[in-house]
């Protein structure tokens, strides 16, 4: 039995159909550092049944399925089918190939094939176990694998031990057939208990079953009961209807007679309406008449009146003379004919003269209105660069503000400090007074040592505030010399011009591949050896020659973009830097072991 070949379809590296062929006796496997050799180990020891992502160098068992490059899209699944030669029946199968299949999809489903035909993983197990190749997979033998055999306990050794002869498969299927026993028998002993439990309450069981017995009985004969006193319930109601109903009838009588008044009384009622309606007709026209008649006799009163004045005015004034002249007036009409036509005239020429400013007024107003689009783009990108450098200063202001606050505590700390001192010295000066007076009175005089007692004391005190007022001090001056330089740095970065980002921006084709920081994968755990050993150089872009990174130097003058730093990659053949190794001060397993430089990029 030997592994005869292994096809990889979307399994990490692998985004294009791979098969990989193999032929008795040892084959080996070669290649510079990220080609994929780890991933073929890794693809071999996932489709014989691995499941623990840490074993495949992962996350999470979906990391397997290619990811996808900049310019291929990820992949839905990842597959992998190993064919091993079955020549000699090494695996329990009638057959001469075996080919074993896995296939991985997004969400997390599963797939195992044997031969093509759909199985479990606990049949690839099996099949595998069969052959010496078990779950532990000591046939995959990697980096440390051989020390930490070394090193294991007696225990683990002799799993090891016991899956390469063959004990461990039978080994398995007896502590899997023993806690089958363990659960028959934990079964069975509850099954018992159960039983017991069951006969304890049967003879409680079989008193409430006699109770319950004699309450339907009793639920019975209520039921008769309450069925016979409906009964007499709808015989009584039966009576009560029928007297209803006769009374009823009476009523609907009594409604007919007094229906029938109603109608007479309501055309009665209607006639004295007709009667009433044709005298207000009559009314109305007698008095529409009369204000006629008041109208005209009004009217002949007026018209008195204005007779009696014209006779009047024409006893006093002088016969009037004759009309315009008809001359006058016929020339007139024909001035009045020759100004509508002049007015005509303009009329059609202020109408011409108005569509065309109405067209030109309409062409204005579109190139208004991109005028004011384009105006618009420019003011939102100059408000969002505003709003920016806003932010910026705002961070700003707010560092000043706490600066000057901080000048203000500052400031009362010295006041504080200051008063301190002034009741030092007056405690002093007093001190000094009694100590004085200590000296020139008698030594017995009452209350003269426990006053001075009471000035040592307050002068100790005194001093230990004006030492914490000092200490509060000093830390003020370092927060604000923080605070100040904090302040410092801000404006440096408003003022700064980003050239990295300028080039990542502009330049992103010509030679440049990003920042070293993006490019660089690091194995986990090994973080902060990688920081340590980039330094600066996280934040460099990465240039494929000198000629790239000068061009790149020299657009940077060119635009005033700032400043930017750029690592070559162009290294010479016999310093390789991906041969170069450099200690990892915090190694993750607490041996020895380094930090390799991304293969083909060095810093100069």
């Amino acid at each position: 039995m030997y592994l005869k070949s292994l096809t990889l379809k979307g399994f990490k590296s692998f985004a294009s159909p791979t098969t990989l062929r193999f032929e008795p006796g040892i084959t080996a496997v070669v290649g510079p550092n990220g080609s994929g050799k780890s991933n073929v180990v890794d693809a071999l020891a996932w489709v014989m049944g691995e499941q623990g992502a840490k074993s495949l160098r992962g996350g999470k068992m979906e990391d397997v399925i290619f990811a996808g490059t900049s310019s291929r899209p990820p992949l839905g699944r990842a597959e992998v089918t190993v064919t091993i030669d079955n020549s000699d029946n090494a695996l329990p199968i009638e057959y001469s190939e075996v080919s074993i299949t896995r296939r991985i999809f997004r969400d997390g489903a599963s797939e195992y094939e044997i031969n093509g035909s759909s199985c479990r993983l606990m049949d690839v197990q099996e099949l595998l176990s069969d052959s010496g190749i078990g779950r532990e997979m000591h046939v995959i033998v990697g980096q440390g694998k051989l020390e930490e055999i070394l090193q294991s306990r007696p225990e683990d050794r002799r799993a090891f031990i016991e899956e390469a002869a063959g004990v461990l498969k039978h080994r398995k299927r007896k502590e899997k057939a023993l806690r089958k026993l363990d659960a028959m028998s934990a079964n069975l002993a509850r099954l018992t208990d159960l039983t017991t439990e069951l006969r304890r309450q049967l003879k409680p069981l079989g008193r409430q079953a006699e109770v319950a017995r004699r309450a339907q009985t009793i639920q019975a004969d209520l039921r008769d009961a309450r069925l016979r006193l409906a009964a007499d319930d709808i015989v009584t109601r039966r009576a009560e209807l029928q007297d209803t109903s006769h009374a009823e009838a009476a009523l609907r009588r009594e409604h007919d007679e007094a229906s029938a008044r109603l109608a007479v009384a309501s055309e009665e009622l209607a006639a004295e309406e007709d009667a009433l309606a044709r005298l207000s007709e009559r009314a109305e026209s007698a008095q529409q008449l009369w204000f006629r008649l008041s109208a005209l006799a009004e009217r002949v009163g007026a018209t008195v009146r204005i007779a009696d004045e014209r006779a009047q005015r024409l006893d006093l004034e002088p016969p009037a003379t004759g009309g315009p002249d008809p001359d006058a007036l016929e020339a007139e009409a024909q001035q009045v004919a020759v100004q509508e036509q002049q007015l005509s005239a303009e009329l059609a020429a202020a109408r011409s003269r108005l569509d065309a400013a109405r067209a030109e007024l309409a062409e204005r107003e579109r190139s208004l209105a991109d005028a004011e689009r384009a105006h618009l783009a420019a003011v939102r990108a100059e408000a969002d660069r505003r709003e920016g450098l806003a932010r910026l200063a705002g961070q700003v202001e707010t560092m000043r503000a706490r600066v000057e606050s901080i000048d203000d505590s500052i400031a009362k700390l010295s006041e504080r400090i200051e008063e301190a001192a002034t009741r030092a010295q007056q405690a002093q000066a007093e001190f000094e007074t009694v100590q004085a007076r200590v000296g020139e009175l008698d030594q017995g005089e009452v209350g003269l040592d426990e006053h001075h007692e009471r000035m040592v004391a307050a002068l100790r005190l005194a001093d230990e505030r004006v030492a914490e007022l000092q200490a509060a001090e000093r830390g003020a001056e370092r927060q604000v010399a923080s605070l100040r330089a904090r302040i410092d740095a801000l404006s440096v970065s408003l003022e700064r011009k980003d050239g990295t980002g300028w080039l990542s921006r502009n330049h992103s084709s010509a030679g440049l591949f990003g920042s070293i920081a993006e490019m660089v994968k690091v194995r986990p755990g090994y973080e902060a050896a990688l920081a340590a050993v980039l330094g600066a150089a996280a934040d460099a872009l990465a240039a494929d020659s000198l000629g790239a990174a000068r061009a790149a130097v020299t657009a940077l003058k060119e635009a005033d973009a700032g400043r930017a730093a750029i690592v070559l990659s162009d290294w010479p053949a016999n310093d390789d830097p991906a041969r170069a190794t450099y200690p990892c001060p915090t190694a993750p397993t607490g041996r020895s072991t380094s930090s390799r430089r991304p293969g083909g990029c060095a810093a100069r």
